[in-house]
């Protein structure tokens, strides 16, 4: 090296030149130049040595041996390296979704499946090119995130196995990086230039760096290269633009080196690539099936996966005010709050989201700050909660105004970042929003269905006064279900007057579930000729489910004719669900025949409900072959659930073979559950290894049902380390039931502490009834404190599970507070509302 630089001095003196000069002759920056002279840098690249050599007249095939040499005998080809040695997101390009295991590395983060485009058609073609020798340049121009550079790392990957090298100039700068060294970019070099405007766009060296590139590209003793560069239509617009006569002209360099050299990606993948998307999705690919479930209508999957993890990196390292707007945000929308946020709500609400400390610490500004900092926006154009502006409604012209219109929302109104709804959706379904969240929907939310939603949440919640003060408000907005909703808490309450007081309020607003209600309460007072006529009135507004009901009444009493003729006038309104029960009727009266029309009827209509019944009596009177006939039929319309059904009634009987038959016939039809009954079948005929291979086989087309039998399967054989494992499968895919179902077991084997423990487990992924389940141990130990706190806890913020509300209305018969704590006795749940709907009935 050091002969090297003693044979371009001696050179630069005999051609009396300085270095500037030099590096003008030879076309290579000044940095370049000084770094070939200087002692210690870097080996310069056999483009660089050829340019000083041919100035300074020295002979080029002893210099090059010289520089190979100094590198040690291995031919330098200038800056980067092996493509294969890239990390693609280090190249920038966006990470999407989680790392494995939470540890929140970048580079960890796998990529989704890639959907090919048109501009990768374009892109492909370039570097075809540039495998085949020639030098190309192709900038792809499009949105933030719309997955231009994902989609320059896709399109190289055939030049990594071609041994080609990529080069990413960054350090110190862009444009100080590319300056330096773009003179020293060696044959099958991809020049990686994304956020081209950091290059082209710099106003000290843009143009100069422009010059380099178009130097390069036609260089033939340094072809090919590959140049790839990114850029968002603003610049493009902005460094195309023609100058003004007699004006400046600050880009020409790049313009020219621009034209024809750009492709466009669009914002949006349209219906073929959603398809081919969707395809990978179904293939097993989480990242596009979870991006699909928000971004499908609009289409922009690229801006959905790459903002989501910076969406949600807001979230959680956001200010304490900002934080509480997100929540109260997600709280609204998982509970049934409109997309458009009214922002007095949000801002009220947040109250009780902060912690004391943190309240203590705002400012009079402090919402204003928070609505700003959540604004600002992510990778492609996405921003945590944005102020929107609400489309109006278009309705053709006259004065005529829907008497069921919402009233206009007042203020301004904001939008939560879809990730962000989604993800709040599965951290905080545990949670119950607090006292605050309650308040502000009461005094700010007006329309109808929202009031509704949130009053069912509370309910569902036992949070029982606010349920009834959001049901009262939803009522006196227009909402008749929520007088319906008020019916059933007054009639569980024990008074069923006040019931039939709001149940008839609503009936006379047009309501027909409230006619059906009236008309099970008439039939049990003994009123048959008002229940019928109220539910002849249902049925003529197309509600028949009062006619079934009362047939089934009429059923328990022995009234066979009459519930046949409630069936038929429900039959004759359309009701197909009318004829299943006809059809058991008329079996069991031993017409066959009319019940088998009746059932064909049915499945024609789509519902092979009937058919499956029949099968199941033939069955269970002998008739083998007719109900065979008949799973088949309703097999043949796709529904195989008969065909599992005889299969269970002839494992029962002792005929294994035949039930393993008919479960096949059931897989062959597609039915995956058939899959886990035969694993049953195998386990306990002792073919453990059989019904793993069965089970194995549902698991891998997605039934969840399948990891539970494969847990109980390896917990009965003594494997509770595979059986656990196999259960937390189940419920990382939402299924507890698994989890739960082993907790039974140990229960079973005394085992309390793993009872716990996996019951804990359970209620860690949101399954409120493992909590319920404790509660139950607790309760049989003679632990009743100990219960009280588990129930308590089951309802501190999820949904009343069926099997925990008769305890929970046994503790709290007026219901919890937000924070979970006890109710006192309000006189709202047993008085009348004496305003529920404000505006009278209209006219017939």
């Amino acid at each position: 090296m050091a002969e090297l630089r003693r044979r371009l001095e001696a050179g630069l003196v005999r051609a009396g030149l300085n270095k500037s000069q030099l590096a003008g002759q030879a076309g290579l920056s000044r940095g370049t130049v000084q770094g070939a002279f200087k002692a210690g840098a870097k080996v310069p690249s056999a483009p660089t040595l050829a340019a000083l050599a041919r100035v300074l007249k020295l002979p080029a095939a002893e210099m090059e041996e010289l520089r190979r040499d100094a590198a040690g005998g291995v031919s330098g080809d200038g800056p980067g390296r092996p493509i294969g040695q890239w990390e693609p997101h280090a190249l920038e390009v966006h990470p999407a979704g989680p790392a494995p295991g939470g540890s929140g590395s970048v580079e960890q983060r796998v990529l989704p499946g890639y959907v090919r485009r048109e501009h990768d058609r374009v892109l492909a073609e370039a570097v075809r090119e540039a495998a085949q020798g020639r030098s190309r340049m192709l900038v792809l121009i499009g949105e933030s995130s719309t997955g231009k550079t994902r989609a320059c790392w896709e399109a190289v990957q055939p030049l990594a196995e071609k041994g080609w090298r990529l080069w990413h100039p960054f350090d110190p700068t862009r444009a100080k990086a590319a300056l330096e060294e773009l003179h020293d970019v060696g044959p099958r070099t991809v020049v990686w230039l994304n956020e081209a405007q950091h290059y082209l766009g710099d106003r000290a060296v843009g143009e100069q760096v422009a010059a380099a590139v178009h130097a390069l590209l036609v260089e033939q003793g340094r072809a090919p290269v590959l140049v790839l560069g990114t850029l968002w239509p603003e610049y493009f617009t902005e460094y195309t633009a023609l100058p003004v006569a007699r004006g400046e002209d600050p880009h020409s360099r790049v313009r020219e080196l621009l034209a024809g050299r750009t492709t466009s990606v669009p914002d949006a993948f349209d219906a073929p690539a959603l398809a081919a998307a969707a395809l990978l999705a179904a293939g097993g690919d989480g990242l596009l099936a979870d991006a699909l479930t928000r971004a499908r209508a609009d289409g922009r999957l690229s801006q959905d996966l790459a903002g989501g993890p910076a969406l949600l990196e807001r979230y959680k390292n956001g200010s304490p005010a900002a934080r509480a707007l997100l929540e109260t945000a997600m709280d609204a929308r998982r509970l049934g709050v409109g997309l458009h946020l009214p922002q007095a709500f949000l801002t009220d609400a947040a109250a009780d989201y902060l912690h004391d400390s943190d309240w203590d610490q705002l400012t009079e500004d402090w919402a204003e700050k928070a609505y700003a900092e959540l604004a600002e926006q992510v990778h492609g154009k996405r921003a945590p909660l944005r102020r929107v502006a609400p489309r109006p409604r278009r309705r053709p012209p006259g004065p005529y105004t829907p008497a069921d219109a919402p009233p206009p929302r007042r203020g301004p109104v904001f939008r939560l970042a879809d990730y962000l709804e989604q993800h709040g959706g599965a951290i905080r379904r545990g949670s119950c929003p607090p006292a605050s969240f309650w308040d502000a929907a009461y005094t700010h939310l007006a329309q109808p269905d929202e009031l509704g939603n949130l009053a069912r949440a509370a309910e569902d919640r036992h949070r029982l006064q606010w349920a009834h003060h959001l049901y009262q408000h939803a009522a006196d907005h227009g909402d008749t279900n929520a007088l319906v909703r008020l019916a059933g808490m007054r009639e569980r309450a024990g008074s069923g007057q006040g019931a039939e007081t709001l149940l008839q309020r609503a009936a006379d607003h047009g309501d027909t579930r409230a006619l059906v209600r009236l008309a099970g309460m008439r039939e049990l007072e003994g009123d048959r000729q008002g229940a019928e006529t109220l539910a002849q009135r249902a049925a003529d507004h197309g509600d028949t489910s009062a006619l079934v009901d009362l047939a089934g009444m009429r059923k328990l009493e022995g009234d066979r004719e009459g519930a046949e003729v409630l069936l038929q006038r429900a039959v004759d309104h359309g009701n197909t669900y009318a004829l299943v029960d006809l059809a058991g009727m008329r079996e069991r009266a031993g017409d066959r025949e009319g019940a088998e029309a009746l059932a064909q009827r049915a499945a024609d209509h789509g519902d092979t409900r009937a058919l499956v019944d029949l099968a199941g009596m033939r069955e269970l009177e002998g008739d083998r072959q007719g109900a065979e006939a008949l799973a088949q039929r309703a097999a043949d319309h796709g529904d195989t659930r008969a065909l599992v059904r005889l299969a269970g009634m002839r494992e029962l009987e002792g005929d294994r073979e035949g039930a393993e038959v008919l479960l096949q016939r059931a897989v062959d039809h597609g039915n995956t559950y058939a899959l886990v009954r035969l694993a049953g079948i195998r386990e306990r005929a002792g073919d453990r290894e059989g019904a793993e291979a069965l089970a194995q086989r549902a698991a891998d087309h997605g039934d969840t049902s399948a990891l539970i039998r494969l847990a109980g399967i390896r917990e009965r054989a003594g494997d509770r380390e595979g059986a656990e494992a196999l259960a937390q499968r189940a419920a990382d895919h939402g299924d507890t039931s698994a989890v739960i179902d082993l907790a039974g077991m140990r229960e079973l084997e005394g085992d309390r502490q793993g009872t716990e423990a996996l019951a804990q487990r359970a209620a860690d992924h949101g399954d409120t009834s493992a909590l319920v389940y404790l509660a139950g141990l607790r309760e049989r130990a003679g632990d009743w404190e100990g219960a009280e706190t588990l129930q308590r806890a089951a309802d501190h913020g999820g949904v009343l599970p069926p099997v925990g509300r008769e305890m929970v209305e046994r503790l709290w018969p007026y219901g919890l507070d937000p924070d979970g704590t006890p109710t006192r006795p309000w006189s709202g749940l047993a008085k009348e509302v004496s305003h529920a709907v404000s505006s009278p009935p209209p006219a017939p």
